[in-house]
């Protein structure tokens, strides 16, 4: 039988407490779910004609090729660059060269200080003719990217600090450039620490694209726009759009884990912690 020693096992009293707050909490959102449902039957939001749309093939179309696919591919290009953007600057921050590390400060603090959709309607106005192939595409893209790599130019930098600064003396010790300290010893070991934060971004990054609405933009939310105002259907759209956004991260969010894990190896560490603790046990 294992005991934990990070906290006492709970006794029966608190064990049937838990079970009971659990049923509480089932029935609480079972009740909610069902008044959800009925106001629903109500207002006639389970009527034939508002669920046409998505029935329709020429509509399920429209929904996962024009909206869906085109959020999945504004939402590959902002995360990419935001990486990349996020790298450049995070490690700049870091830099020992105040002309290089100023610069970069000014840019990240700026840039994740504005708000996504503010940067998205400047970029669109300022920066983007209207002549101009994929303007609102790009116009969110580039939004995105800067926001989303601000905030990843500051998780980079906190990665690296937290590179225990043995790595980087050993490094240093054995003759290796400042360059080489931080690609080949801090950046590989930086990223497995950072890992969920990187994640995290990406999921925020995809859902933010819904925002490109405001500057015209394509994707999921735009051709949300024009379902319902044909059909007036503003419930069932949100819905199936809803869905759709949740179903791509959930499988974001599996990917990455499987990316985790495979970089991190954390369950061959796990598994060899309990082995040890296992003989040290027995012994």
């Amino acid at each position: 039988m294992s005991v934990s020693v990070l906290f006492d096992e709970p006794g029966p009293a608190t064990r049937a407490r838990h079970r009971a707050y659990t049923v509480v909490t089932v029935v609480a959102l079972v009740a909610l779910l069902a008044f959800v449902a009925y106001k629903f039957q109500v207002t006639g939001q389970f009527e034939y004609d508002k669920w046409e749309p998505f029935l329709t093939p020429r509509y399920i179309r429209a929904l996962l090729v024009d909206g869906l696919l085109v959020t999945l591919q504004m939402a590959f290009f902002a995360i990419i660059f935001a990486v990349v953007f996020g790298l450049v600057f995070g490690v700049g921050k870091l830099s020992d060269h105040a002309w290089v590390r100023w610069p970069c400060w000014v840019v990240v603090e700026f840039f994740r200080a504005v708000p996504v959709i503010l940067l998205m309607i400047l970029i669109f106005f300022a920066v983007f003719s209207p002549d101009t192939p994929g303007r609102s595409f790009w116009s969110i893209v580039v939004a995105l990217t800067l926001y989303n790599g601000s905030v990843l130019a500051e998780v980079f930098r906190a990665g690296v600090l937290a590179v225990p600064k043995g790595q980087a003396e050993a490094a240093y010790a054995i003759g290796m450039r400042k360059t080489q300290v931080m690609t080949l010893v801090l950046l590989p070991q930086a990223v497995k620490i950072m890992i969920p934060a990187l994640i995290s971004q990406c999921v925020v990054a995809l859902k933010d694209t819904s925002l490109g609405y405001v500057v015209a933009g394509v994707g999921l939310t735009r051709v949300a726009k024009l379902i319902y105002q044909g059909f007036a259907n503003h419930v069932p759209t949100i819905l199936v759009v809803s869905a759709l956004y949740i179903l791509v991260n959930l499988l974001l969010t599996w990917l990455a884990v499987k990316v985790q894990r495979k970089l991190v190896g954390e369950k061959k560490i796990l598994t060899v912690a309990a082995a040890g603790a296992g003989q040290d046990a027995q012994a």
